[in-house]
């Protein structure tokens, strides 16, 4: 290729071997290429009967990798036994940079997002996590004003831009004492009365919030919701393994 080209592809020394910035261009394009290959062979194959071939799955946090994926899943595969499937798991921005890079087929992703071809599945809304010695949480559902008397624990994973959106909507200016990624730690720290934090619902199950007996979860009032969906590059260039995979999800 460097040859063809005339171009330098690759750095070489004597300890390692990296892409050059030609290199690096033209990466993209490659992996385009391998996608639309890896799309035919599957297609031949559907052709002939046989549902073979691979799937690499984005997905985002508990949400999707706790609420979704398990569920459609298991109709997957006991529909397309001989299909692989490989599963990234990351944040927002992650999924996002994956299905453009083509390292993923299909991600998980929250609607609308107009850089890809996009199929809604389902809505989540937030709630807040109130420590149960809180006065706070007596009360059925939670103000979104009445969060900034409170200390508060920030989500920093792909969540934080809809609750800071939140709390902007409602000129909320909470005492934030923590920021954390971790929605295991953001419970736990909730527990032991550190603070109250809001929340995607989906994340949640009643068996989770089980090992956490100090935490009380309250609806917000009014609701507050998002929409989630799977996305892909380019729809026409759908690999038949990856189109299994949408079809399943939307009839679950």
């Amino acid at each position: 290729m460097e040859k063809e080209w005339q171009l330098s592809l690759l750095s070489r020394n004597q300890t390692d071997i990296e892409l050059t910035d030609s290199g690096r261009l033209l990466l993209a394009h490659v992996k385009e290429l391998l996608s639309i290959n890896q799309t035919l062979q599957q297609q031949v194959a559907a052709i002939h009967g046989f549902h073979e071939g691979s799937i690499r799955i984005g997905s985002f946090g508990a949400s999707s990798s706790i609420h979704l994926l398990p569920t459609i899943l298991e109709a997957f595969s006991k529909q397309y036994p001989k299909i692989d499937i490989y599963i990234d798991e990351g944040d927002d921005k992650d999924i996002a940079q994956w299905l453009i890079e083509r390292k993923i087929d299909v991600g998980f992703v929250v609607l609308p997002d107009e850089r890809f071809d996009t199929f809604a599945l389902t809505e989540d809304q937030f709630v807040a996590l109130i420590p149960d010695g809180f006065a706070l949480a007596q009360q059925a559902a939670i103000p979104p004003k009445e969060l900034g008397q409170l200390p508060f624990i920030m989500t920093t994973a792909g969540s934080q831009k809809f609750v800071e959106q939140l709390l902007r909507l409602y000129h909320v200016k909470p005492h934030i004492n923590y920021h954390f990624s971790q929605f295991l730690t953001i419970i736990s720290m909730v527990n032991n009365q550190l603070g109250a934090s809001i929340v995607a619902e989906m994340a949640l199950s009643p068996e989770l919030l089980a090992q956490f007996p100090h935490v009380v979860k309250r609806p917000l009032q009014p609701a507050f919701k998002r929409s989630v969906g799977l996305a892909v590059k380019n729809k026409k260039h759908l690999s038949p393994a990856a189109l299994a995979f949408i079809n399943t999800a939307l009839v679950i």
